[in-house]
């Protein structure tokens, strides 16, 4: 009688057996599926599944145990790398297995074990990033209460200082703007006030001697007429 016996012995001895699933591991390791019996797929997964749990932790103690077990360095750089990456959202069941029907000769029923991870076209929801769901206690009140613009609950003076600063005319808003600048144009103002001041005095000197040179020439003008006219009398 096999009461309570759960574990299938694939009709081989204990060592035989753990060779036999460790090597068929590190074939699904480096090449992510395979094909076997369907007893065999089933005592692998539960081979298989604690090990790949152990590669989310990437500890010198993890590394350590999962080669205890597959003795192999390159499967055991692929666990921890790739397959580590791919499956570290997924809190179980990281194999999947496909029935294949019956094999010719002996009968037995095969089946496909793969990860489910790296199988685009059967899972819909590869490519996707996932969403967490957000909840609140108090159901759509707070939900409501989150969304309301911060607007609604300030103060009755901000709302009062915000009317007054758009209610206010152009100008008041330019003044600032207008003074910057008269402060920008107030030294070249200055600087040519300077040069008005020095410029003035030569502008006077120059304006006396063209006034000056102007009477000398007048009495000369009026002397003329009156010799010719003398000259014509004699």
């Amino acid at each position: 009688m096999r009461h309570g016996d759960k574990i299938n012995n694939l009709g081989r001895t204990a060592s035989h057996r753990r060779a036999m699933l460790a090597n068929m591991t590190i074939s699904l390791i480096e090449h992510k599926r395979i094909t076997t019996t369907l007893a065999k797929a089933k005592a692998l997964r539960r081979y298989a599944e604690p090990l790949i749990t152990k590669s989310k932790d990437n500890s010198t103690h993890s590394r350590r145990v999962v080669f205890s077990y597959l003795q192999n360095k390159e499967a055991l750089t692929e666990l921890f790398g790739p397959v580590a990456a791919k499956i570290a959202d997924r809190p179980g069941g990281y194999l999947r297995i496909i029935k294949l029907g019956f094999r010719r000769g002996d009968g037995a029923e095969t089946a496909m074990i793969e990860f489910v991870d790296f199988n685009e076209t059967y899972n819909p929801n590869a490519g996707k990033t996932k969403t967490a769901k957000k909840t609140r206690r108090g159901g759509k009140k707070a939900v409501e209460a989150v969304a309301a613009p911060a607007v609604v609950d300030a103060p009755a003076e901000v709302i009062e200082e915000v009317e007054e600063v758009a209610a206010a005319p152009v100008a008041a808003v330019e003044e600032p703007v207008i003074a910057q600048v008269e402060e920008a144009a107030a030294p070249v103002v200055e600087d040519a006030v300077e040069v008005a001041e020095e410029a003035a005095p030569v502008a006077e000197a120059a304006a006396e001697e063209v006034v000056a040179e102007a009477t000398e020439e007048a009495p000369a003008a009026d002397e003329t007429p009156a010799a010719e006219e003398e000259e014509k009398k004699d």
